[in-house]
């Protein structure tokens, strides 16, 4: 059969003495489409995307190592706090067993029951300054207790409330007990950074407790660490507010550790979305599809097929009746 110029069908008579129309054989040519070159995210070969992403991983592994040690931490506190625990139930044992005039107590002796007799030596009180219980800022009162062999503990009988003159103004003490004391209480390990009682107003006072540090003021050996009273016989005043034991808190450390990890998931997650965003961007330059593929194929299709109905249409048209 003739074709015409083009491409397209020749008209020919129908046998049955009409005339079919020409119907086109040539395709629309759609535009070119760029081909796919290289990967999509050959971009992150790149020396700035390779310095991008070795910093979000080395901010990440610092971030989950400093998780992982603030999850060691919970775990140390919250041992302390078992271990503190466990002291309080345990019936107490006589104070020269736990501590010595010769050397710090252990850390595992910390907030251990003991319990001693002797008597109190009042000439040789201290005050302690700047302690806060409760929320209200006030005066310990730390009296040496004499055992029965000359050595001697330092006993925190209890918190008491500065003078009516303010927080600096000497507190109304109350006296120690005369005779023979029989007490019950927590072993508090020797602070840091204490300091040697110094006479002002009229009273000796310190800001630190530690024992060794206050020996030079006392003319007996004094035990290294000293006790918080719980139980007295004869009963403690009742103007004093017992040192409360104190706890750690692990629940701080999770905290940190959420923080972190989240922190870490964030450096990584981010990194990711910016190399996505980017090769979406980029479209062919970085690989597969492009804009102008994605186009040559949408004109390809839809065109293709309403060229072929227009000509099917046309064709029924042109037949006789």
């Amino acid at each position: 059969m003739p074709r015409a110029a083009g491409g397209a069908l020749a008209g020919s008579p129908d046998p049955m003495g009409g005339y079919r129309a020409p119907v086109s054989t040539s395709p629309s040519t759609p535009p070119a489409a760029t081909p796919a070159t290289g990967s999509r995210y050959a971009f992150l070969r790149r020396p700035s995307w390779i310095a991008l992403i070795v910093v979000a991983v080395t901010l990440a592994s610092v971030m989950v190592g400093l998780g992982f040690w603030q999850l060691s931490r919970y775990h140390e506190r919250t041992a302390i706090n078992d271990r503190v625990e466990a002291a309080g139930r345990a019936a107490p044992r006589p104070v020269t067993d736990v501590l010595s005039a010769s050397r710090n107590p252990s850390e595992q002796t910390a907030w251990t029951r003991v319990t001693v007799t002797g008597r109190y030596d009042s000439e040789h009180e201290i005050l302690v300054r700047g302690r806060t219980v409760s929320g209200r800022v006030g005066y310990e009162v730390l009296t040496p207790l004499v055992l029965p062999g000359g050595t001697a503990v330092l006993v925190d009988r209890g918190w008491i409330p500065p003078g009516e003159g303010g927080a600096a103004s000497l507190p109304d003490v109350p006296p120690a007990p005369d005779g023979e004391v029989t007490l019950v209480g927590r072993v508090h390990l020797p602070e840091s950074s204490g300091d040697t009682p110094a006479e002002a107003n009229g009273a000796l006072q310190s800001r630190r407790v530690d024992p060794a540090r206050i020996a030079p003021a006392v003319p007996y050996p004094l035990l290294r660490g000293y006790i918080l009273v719980q139980k007295q016989t004869p009963a403690a005043d009742e103007r004093f507010t017992p040192i409360p034991v104190r706890y750690e808190d692990p629940g701080q450390n999770l905290s940190y550790l959420v923080q972190w990890w989240l922190f870490a998931t964030i450096a990584l997650v981010g990194t990711g979305f910016l190399a996505r965003r980017e090769a979406r961007r980029l479209g062919p330059a970085a690989g597969g599809e492009g804009r102008e593929a994605r186009q040559a194929r949408d004109f390809e299709g839809p065109e293709t097929r309403d060229e072929r109905t227009e000509a099917r249409r046309t064709a029924r048209v042109a037949e006789p009746e």
